[in-house]
């Protein structure tokens, strides 16, 4: 057995055997590994990597047993990708402050964080209480400084600007009109877009020249309050990427979705460069993916 099977095994005995609901014994087994009262069965060092994804598949497991409709988490052929993205991004700086105000469990901020190297933190914002434990104990296990926040992301946020914000944006109508209207992005009648909104809050929090990198439904910018989009991306950042994501990712074409790049505009900088505008080619084609990779890291050095 793999380390990454080892760790899933420890976990999925302890959950199947406890008298708790799944995702519950997953965290009640993490905080017996990490105070070394029970653990997997591993012999010398492991890698992040397979500590982050043996925790995975026991949280995908248990959101299959239990249903969370509003909480999917992001496809790690994605998170690689954005990993790669953000790396190149930060390259060479030192002590990177991170931002996910939609964390869930972790694993796109984990994903992320495993990838850029250097002394990285991070904040992280979630209104689910069972999701950021889950987060909590994981980012433990991973000894990765977080700074962990139970709340609605889209209230005020006891946060420093960082230098880069990542989010699998929340999708659908934010249902707080009395706070919505403290945003740019709020609609003149009818519920705002959470999604808008949470660009709105992610570019609020990140400091001038920083990067936001989010996963966005692929027709962005062609809903019925693209308007009220397009107007703020003008106005308060430069849009520095849009890349469609492989179609054969989602379920269908409804649930297809982009990663929207943006930074956010500093006193020094000149003119608005070009857009990136690529699709990511199919991720089984090694050397599709390959080359495409190599552009993306020839865009990132001119970033810099």
């Amino acid at each position: 057995m793999t380390d990454t099977e080892k760790i899933f095994s420890y976990l999925d005995t302890y959950a199947e055997s406890a008298e708790l609901l799944y995702l519950e014994a997953v965290i009640e087994a993490c905080e017996k590994w990490l105070a070394g009262e029970q653990m997997p069965d591993l012999i010398g060092d492991i890698s992040k990597e397979d500590v982050r994804r043996g925790i995975q598949l026991a949280v995908l497991k248990g959101m299959q047993q239990h249903a969370q409709p509003h909480h999917q988490m992001t496809p790690d052929s994605i998170g690689m990708l954005i990993g790669h993205i953000a790396g190149k991004l930060v390259e060479g700086d030192k002590d990177i402050s991170l931002l996910d105000p939609s964390v869930g469990t972790g694993n796109l901020l984990f994903t992320v964080m495993n990838t850029i190297e250097g002394k990285v933190s991070a904040n992280a914002v979630e209104i689910d209480e069972l999701l950021i434990r889950l987060a909590a104990i994981a980012a433990e296990l991973l000894e990765h400084r977080i700074t962990f926040h139970v709340q609605d992301a889209l209230r005020p946020l006891l946060i420093d600007p960082v230098d880069l914000t990542i989010s699998d944006l929340p999708i659908g109508y934010y249902p707080d009109d009395d706070n919505a209207v403290n945003y740019e992005m709020v609609p003149a009648e009818g519920h705002a877009y959470a999604h808008h909104l949470f660009i709105e809050q992610s570019m609020n929090h990140t400091k001038p020249g920083g990067y936001a990198i989010f996963i966005a439904p692929a027709n962005l910018f062609e809903s019925e309050q693209a308007s009220q989009l397009h107007r703020y991306l003008k106005q308060q950042t430069r849009i520095r990427a849009v890349i469609q994501l492989p179609p054969s990712l989602f379920r269908s074409a409804a649930h297809a979705k982009c990663l929207l790049i943006l930074q956010k505009p500093a006193p020094e900088m000149g003119p608005s460069p070009d857009v990136l505008l690529a699709e990511v080619p199919d991720m089984k084609n090694k050397k599709a993916m390959a080359f495409f990779l190599q552009e993306i890291d020839a865009w990132a050095a001119k970033e810099k």
